[in-house]
C-alpha cells in the first residue's frame, strides 16, 4: 500500500507490532494465504504419492514418461489458471480469483482420490494445477495489495511460509498414509478439506481496498484501510491511493476497461512495464532453472537415487528437506524486509551454486563405486536373472548402476549382510522384489547402495537452506510490487505462467535426465542455470524494499536499474 512511513525505517519488528494492533491484518493475509498452503501441499504431494501409485499401476512403474506426466500435469493446469487468473483477478477482483481456485482444488482432489488409473488421477492433477495457477498469483497479490507498505514484504513471505508449510504437512500426510488402505488416495483426496476451509473464509472478507478504489467502490476500500493502518495515517493513505489512481486513469487516457489482447499491447507499450516483466519474469524463470522442483516434486525418488530403497525411509528422510524449507521460509520473513529483495537473491543463488558443485561430486563419486553384481548372488535366485545380464561378456565388469541402466526391466538385490558388497541384478517384477524382501535384503530399482548417500541428503540440505529465504519466496514478492496497479494482475499472470511453463519444463523432464546424463550431470546442469540467474539479477533486478508502489513506477521509468537502486537509496537517506 503507499504509505507515508520512510521505508528506511522498516523493521521486522513492526510486523509484530502492527499484526497484534491490527490482528484484522493477519486475517486477511493467512485466509488469502491459505492458497499458498494448498499450492506447497498439492505441489508436494504427489512426490511420496508416486511412489505407491507405481506400486498400484505396473504401467506406470516401468514408464518413467507417465511418471513424469502424473506429476507435471499439475503444472501444466497451473500454466493456464496462471494465465486465467490474471484476467480474472483485473476483471473481477482478487478474491474471487482465490475462491474460483478453491473449487479448482476440490474437485481435482475428488477426482485423484477416486481415481480408477493412471488416466483419472492425470485429469484430477489438472484440475488441481489450475487452482494452484490462479492461487499462486492471485493469493499474493491480494495480501500485497492489503498490507501496509513497511510489513509488506514479511506479510507476502507469509504467503511464501504457508506454501512450504503446505509441502511439509503434506510429507508428513504421506508418512501418516503409508500403512492405511487406499495410501495414495488418501494422500491426495486431503487436500479437499483446507479448500472448503478457504473457500468459507474469502466469503467472509472483503475485496482488495486497492482494487476497490480503482472500480469505483471508494468507500467501501476507505473502511478497509481503516482497519489495518493507524488512525494518524489513514487519511494521507487515502489521499495517497486517491492520486495514485487518477493518475493511472488519466495515463489510461480515460478509456476505462480494455479487451484483454489490446491491454497487453498497451502494456508492452510501456518502457516502465517492459522493464518491469524483465526483472519480474526472469525472476520466476531462474527460480524452476536452479532445479528446486526437481527437489520438493522428486524428493523420495532423489533419496532413493542416493541410495536409500526403502519407500518409507525415502518419505522420512524427505521430511526433513520440506521441513528446512518451510524453516527458510521463517527466515525470508525476517530479512526481506530489513536487507532487501535483491541482496537475498543476491546471497540466496550464490549458495546454491555452492550446493549444486557439492551434490555434482557426491552422485559421481556414488555412481562410481556402486556395489559389483555377483553371479553367485544372481543365480541363487534361479531363472529370474535381468535379461541384459546374459548379453554382457564379462559379467564381472557389471555393477550396480550398470545393473539398474540397462533395463527399466532390472532390479538390484542387495547383499543379505552388507549393502555394499556385490549383489544380484534380477527381473524387476513383485515377484523378486518379495522374494528378495523374504531374504531380509534390500530391493533397489532408482539408486544404488553408497556410502554417500548421507552427504547427498546433506547437500540437498544445505541447498534447501540456501534457496528457500531467498530465491523461494522473493520472486513472488518482487512480482507483487513491481509493476503499475493498471497492469498488476495482467503482468502478475505473465510472470506466473513463466513461472510454471519453467516449472513444467523442469518437471516433465528431470527423471528423463537423470537417465540420459545421469543424476550427477543433472545437477551440474542446474548449477550453470544458477550461475546464468546470478548474473541476470545482478544486473537486472532493481530494490523494491519498503517502497511505496508509486516510487517503484518511478525507479523503473529511469534508465539504468543499477542506477536506479542508487538513487532510490540516495533519495530515501536525504528525506
Amino acid at each position: 500500500m503507499e504509505g507515508a512511513v520512510k521505508p528506511d525505517k522498516t523493521e521486522f519488528t513492526e510486523f509484530f507490532r502492527l499484526t497484534w494492533q491490527y490482528p484484522y491484518i493477519l486475517k486477511l493475509a493467512f485466509s488469502a494465504g491459505i492458497g499458498g498452503f494448498l499450492f506447497g501441499y498439492d505441489t508436494g504431494v504427489i512426490s511420496g504419492a508416486l511412489l505407491y501409485i507405481r506400486d498400484d499401476f505396473p504401467s506406470v512403474d516401468k514408464k518413467t514418461v507417465l511418471q513424469e506426466t502424473i506429476v507435471s500435469m499439475a503444472v501444466a493446469g497451473a500454466i493456464i489458471g496462471a494465465a486465467f487468473g490474471g484476467w480474472v483477478s483485473d476483471r473481477f477482483g482478487r478474491r474471487t480469483a482465490i475462491l474460483i481456485a478453491d473449487i479448482l482444488f476440490f474437485i481435482g482432489a475428488v477426482i485423484m482420490a477416486a481415481g480408477l488409473n493412471p488416466g483419472m488421477i492425470i485429469i484430477g492433477r489438472i484440475f488441481v494445477g489450475l487452482g494452484v495457477g490462479m492461487a499462486s498469483m492471485a493469493s499474493p497479490l491480494y495480501i500485497s495489495e492489503s498490507s501496509p507498505a513497511r510489513i509488506r514484504g514479511a506479510l507476502v513471505s507469509t504467503n511464501g511460509l504457508l506454501i512450504t508449510g503446505g509441502q511439509f504437512l503434506s510429507y508428513l500426510i504421506n508418512l501418516a498414509f503409508t500403512k492405511a488402505p487406499g495410501t495414495w488416495r488418501w494422500m491426495l483426496g486431503v487436500a479437499g478439506i483446507p479448500a472448503l476451509v478457504q473457500l468459507v473464509l474469502m466469503f467472509l472478507l472483503p475485496e482488495s481496498p486497492r482494487w476497490l478504489y480503482r472500480k469505483g467502490r471508494k468507500e467501501e476500500s476507505s473502511e478497509i484501510l481503516r482497519k489495518i493502518y493507524p488512525p494518524h495515517e489513514v487519511e494521507n493513505e487515502i489521499e495517497a491511493l486517491r492520486l495514485s489512481v487518477e493518475a493511472e486513469i488519466t495515463e489510461e487516457g480515460g478509456t476505462g476497461e480494455t479487451n484483454i489482447i489490446s491491454k497487453t499491447r498497451k502494456a508492452l507499450s510501456s518502457p516502465v512495464v517492459r522493464r518491469g516483466l524483465y526483472a519480474g519474469v526472469g525472476c520466476q524463470v531462474a527460480q524452476q532453472f536452479v532445479g528446486i522442483n526437481s527437489v520438493m516434486y522428486y524428493s523420495p525418488t532423489i533419496v532413493q537415487l542416493a541410495g536409500f530403497a526403502s519407500n518409507k525411509t525415502a518419505l522420512s528422510l524427505s521430511l526433513i528437506t520440506s521441513g528446512l524449507n518451510a524453516v527458510g521460509s521463517i527466515v525470508s520473513m525476517y530479512f526481506v524486509d530489513r536487507f532487501g529483495r535483491r541482496k537475498l537473491l543476491l546471497i540466496s543463488l550464490v549458495g546454491i551454486i555452492l550446493c549444486l558443485g557439492l551434490l555434482t561430486g557426491v552422485f559421481i563419486e556414488a555412481a562410481s563405486h556402486s556395489p559389483a553384481v555377483s553371479s553367485l548372488e544372481t543365480a541363487h535366485f534361479g531363472n529370474y536373472t535381468c535379461p541384459d545380464y546374459h548379453k554382457v561378456s564379462p559379467v564381472e565388469t557389471w555393477n550396480c548402476m550398470k545393473c539398474l541402466k540397462a533395463s527399466s526391466d532390472c532390479g538390484f538385490c542387495a547383499h543379505g549382510g552388507n549393502t555394499l558388497l556385490p549383489g544380484a541384478c534380477l527381473a524387476s517384477d513383485k515377484i523378486m522384489r518379495t522374494a528378495c524382501h523374504g531374504e531380509h535384503r534390500e530391493w533397489y530399482t532408482r539408486g544404488c547402495p553408497s556410502n554417500f548417500g548421507w552427504l547427498a541428503l546433506i547437500g540437498l540440505g544445505l541447498y534447501i537452506i540456501s534457496y528457500s529465504p531467498g530465491m523461494g519466496s522473493v520472486p513472488w514478492i518482487v512480482n507483487s510490487e513491481i509493476y503499475p496497479l493498471r497492469y498488476r494482475g495482467l503482468c502478475g499472470g505473465i510472470a506466473a505462467v513463466a513461472n510454471w511453463t519453467s516449472n513444467l519444463i523442469v518437471s516433465q523432464s528431470f527423471l528423463t535426465l537423470t537417465e540420459a546424463l545421469g543424476t550427477a550431470y543433472t545437477f551440474l546442469l542446474f548449477g550453470i542455470f544458477a550461475c546464468i540467474a546470478l548474473v541476470f539479477i545482478y544486473y537486472m533486478v532493481p530494490e523494491t524494499k519498503g517502497l511505496p508502489f508509486e516510487e517503484v513506477e518511478k525507479m523503473l521509468e529511469r534508465r539504468s536499474l543499477k542506477s536506479d537502486k542508487k538513487s532510490s537509496v540516495q533519495d530515501q537517506s536525504s528525506q
